[in-house]
């Protein structure tokens, strides 16, 4: 089930969900025995969504991408698993005999236009700085199941098709951390411990690590351990801006896809992945669940923001030693983790 094995070899390149959705029809009417295309609907801009079901099992799995703007890496990870997958059928008669996947390789393809400025110039850090473009809340396409949004609407009927979900998973990314993240349902969190310990070993051999930030239960996310949190809800969001007095804000939360899923019954695995665009070097030393060059970054970058030349991003850029992460990297833990929770549920 090493779905890593995907990009062996493979040059990777972000492309935009119109530029690669011809290609996943033709790749699924090629293959009509275990492959599935649906247009499921059209975004507000118009642009259609799509999803795909793959495999034939009695173990349903669903897999989303793209819920926000500037999030390019877990759409690409969808669209490559699709190809490659139905690239060598007979490579994986296994694993699509034994689950049936749900995908929605891009569920906001609005986000990636507006953020397709910085995307094709990737891996330029000041690009991303200067065009990155995010949805606030209320519009948050993550935090809007089951209809916030047309996009969730159509999203929230494909994924209601495969209930009860064996595992569901949404891909996502940060732009700036000093590792990457692993969010896991808190009714998993005793039952993963394994998984942790192959992402984190995963996350060590790319040369990325992990990001320990304990939020200590804010906004929903629990500590489990480095690198690892519960995953978010749309019911602890609104508790937080209640708590503050800000039942405006609150209101702007509807439920997450996970949320969404556990509605629909049995026990999903529920994880979100978080896999930053570009790293920033960690302090040698720090206390734990607190990462201190991360929280001293985003000061400094809010004060960037205010004055940003060249001079200042210089300074910036080499103070905190930031480096892009090769898309192959970041691709590989995605699969990696994929590969985990379906571990993981056949195990259970």
């Amino acid at each position: 089930m090493r779905l890593t094995r995907l990009i062996e070899g493979k040059s990777l390149r972000f492309r935009s969900p119109s530029q690669v959705s011809t290609e996943v029809k033709v790749a699924c009417l090629a293959n009509p025995s275990v492959a599935e295309f649906r247009e499921l609907g059209r975004s507000r801009g118009n642009r259609p969504i799509h999803g795909v079901v793959l495999g034939t099992g009695r173990r349903t799995v669903t897999l989303m991408a793209g819920a926000h703007a500037d999030e390019p890496v877990g759409p690409e990870t969808l669209h490559t698993l699709i190809l490659e997958i139905l690239r060598d059928v007979s490579r994986f008669a296994g694993l699509l005999s034994e689950f049936r996947f749900f995908v929605v390789p891009h569920v906001n393809p609005d986000g990636h236009a507006r953020n397709e400025r910085w995307i094709r110039r990737w891996p330029d850090a000041r690009a991303y700085v200067s065009e990155v473009v995010r949805e606030l809340p209320g519009d948050d396409v993550e935090f809007g199941f089951p209809d916030m949004r047309e996009e969730n609407r159509v999203a929230a009927a494909f994924v209601k098709e495969a209930a009860p979900v064996g595992l569901h998973m949404s891909l996502h990314g940060m732009g700036f951390a000093e590792g990457a993240m692993l969010l896991i349902e808190r009714s998993w969190t005793f039952r993963t411990q394994a998984l942790r310990n192959a992402f984190a070993r995963a996350a060590r051999l790319e040369h990325v690590g992990l990001h320990d930030h304990n939020r200590k239960g804010e906004k929903g996310f629990f500590y489990i351990e480095p690198g690892f949190s519960t995953t978010p809800e749309g019911q602890a969001m609104r508790r937080h801006f209640r708590v503050l007095g800000d039942e405006a804000t609150a209101a702007l939360f509807h439920d997450s896809s996970m949320e969404f899923v556990v509605g629909l019954g049995g026990d999903p695995l529920c994880l979100v992945t978080e896999v930053p665009l570009f790293l920033l070097s960690p302090s040698e030393s720090h206390s734990p669940g607190v990462p201190e060059r991360f929280l001293s970054f985003r000061e400094d970058l809010a004060a960037f923001r205010l004055q940003p030349d060249d001079e200042n991003w210089e300074v910036l850029s080499a103070k905190y030693d930031i480096r892009h992460l090769d898309l192959r990297s970041m691709v590989h833990l995605q699969l990696r983790a994929i590969e985990l929770g379906l571990e993981a549920v056949a195990d259970a």
